[in-house]
């Protein structure tokens, strides 16, 4: 029985690592939605959103004296040992670690593991986004 149960697990996380790529362009795309709106109403250089293979980066910037200078950057790194990601705001404070795992149907759930909460994908934005965009507010 525990042979069984230990293939079971070791079949969930490879899946699971299977999927965090494309969990990766899911936050891509619900990240980019927000950023159009925050570039509508503060520039269309206050915020970019690069993606990489096994990362994106956020970088928010403020119009100081009519010059865009940066005003922090947020990488959410994919992190295969939680497996998940790492949000890490460049502060040297804790990253946030989100763990990804699969649902039934193959439905990708995000899970904060510090707070040990479930969250949906606009909790996720949200999280992400403020470490950018408002990195003075606390958590």
């Amino acid at each position: 029985m525990r042979i069984s149960e230990e293939k079971d697990r070791r079949k969930k996380r490879a899946s699971t690592l299977e999927r965090l790529p494309g969990a990766l362009e899911e936050v891509h795309a619900a990240l980019l939605a927000c950023i159009e709106q925050y570039r509508e109403a503060f520039g269309a250089n206050a915020a970019e959103l690069q993606l990489e293979p096994e990362k994106l980066r956020v970088i928010a910037r403020q119009d100081t004296d009519g010059a865009w200078k940066q005003n922090s950057v947020v990488e959410v790194l994919m992190a295969p040992k939680v497996p998940g990601f790492h949000i890490d705001n460049g502060t040297g404070s804790d990253p946030l670690v989100i763990e990804v795992g699969l649902l039934p149907g193959e439905k990708i759930y995000y899970r904060d593991l510090v707070k040990d909460q479930y969250i949906t994908m606009e909790d996720l934005t949200r999280r992400i986004l403020d470490r950018a965009f408002f990195p003075k507010l606390p958590e």
